[in-house]
């Protein structure tokens, strides 16, 4: 039996939801570029390998990859972010317009655009190099006026923090949102979650609730944990993604667990994109948030099987 036949779903009505629903993605975008090449020496210079360069790449990362995972899924995605004025920016625009995603993304020429740099040799990355900057508060205002036009237009708010900078209004968007009636799902960063009062839903990993709300020896110490943080911020839900432990969902009624179907884990960076975006298009489409959890899952499951910043296709998923 398909995934979708045990959520008592088909692929047809799904499909046909998922093309209706419009999604708000608002958070810190990024390029990310690969450079694919060989190493067969080590430099005379210093003890490091010397990468013969032979293929280059550029996805859109970040909160861009968030809402590629949406596109790529059927919904219509829109994106809303702060660039540099630079070429980074509009490498970026011709991504995210290739992939059909309505993109707003406004420009300061004060900053550069943020790019992370992967080598790659041998299917290992040797070194990352990023390139950042925080945007203006002159920018971000103008950022938040614009959020605070469009976000009636849409089902659902994702606000995927990087911690760059892009979301210092994020406690007045979630205002903004839960006024209009919209739910808002946040991929927190950090170690202070009071900003994030008041949303909907948080999808913290496992290291990063860690960092938050202290270690645990057993289920019962993460459940009251993950229990106190989601009644203290007053969030409707906290997902705990576990890596290989799969993903918890805490509610008011109590804890709902998924076991990865991850079969083969190569890369897990972008992961997270891809279990915010899966939820925040499946809740958009009108599924209750137990089944768009299992999506969610599945959807990570065949992310970490791709290297670097993948996506879900809609066939892969309906395919399960």
């Amino acid at each position: 039996m398909s995934l979708l036949q045990q959520l008592g779903l088909t692929p047809d009505t799904l499909s046909n939801k998922l093309a209706a629903s419009r999604v708000l993605v608002v958070g810190d975008v990024m390029l990310d570029r690969y450079w694919f090449g060989d190493v067969s020496r080590i430099s005379p210079e210093a003890p490091v390998p010397v990468a013969r360069i032979n293929r280059m790449e550029e996805r859109a990362g970040g909160a861009a990859n968030v809402a590629r995972n949406i596109a790529s899924l059927g919904g219509k995605a829109t994106i809303l972010s702060v660039v540099g004025d630079d070429e980074a920016a509009s490498a970026l625009s011709r991504l995210l317009e290739a992939d059909g995603i309505t993109a707003s993304l406004k420009r300061d020429a004060e900053i550069s655009t943020t790019v992370k740099l992967r080598v790659v040799a041998r299917q290992q990355q040797l070194i990352r190099l990023d390139f950042e900057d925080a945007p203006s508060h002159e920018i971000l205002a103008d950022k938040l006026d614009e959020y605070a036009t469009i976000v009636a237009e849409h089902d659902v708010v994702i606000l995927s923090d990087y911690g760059k900078g892009g979301l210092t209004h994020v406690s007045r968007m979630i205002e903004l949102a839960r006024a209009a009636g919209k739910p808002v799902l946040i991929d927190p960063k950090g170690d202070d979650y009071s900003k994030y009062a008041g949303a909907t839903l948080l999808t913290p990993n496992r290291s990063e609730f860690r960092q938050v709300a202290g270690s645990w020896q057993s289920e019962e110490q993460l459940n009251a944990k993950a229990e106190s943080l989601r009644s203290e911020l007053n969030l409707d839900a906290l997902l705990v993604t576990r890596s290989e432990e799969g993903m918890t969902l805490f509610r008011a009624d109590g804890a709902l667990h998924e076991p990865t179907l991850a079969k083969e884990v190569y890369d897990v960076s972008g992961a997270g994109d891809t279990v915010i975006g899966t939820l925040g298009l499946m809740l958009a489409a009108g599924l209750p948030l137990p089944q768009a959890m299992s999506l969610a899952n599945a959807a990570a499951g065949i992310v970490v099987a791709k290297l670097g910043t993948a996506v879900c296709q809609q066939r892969e998923l309906f395919a399960l």
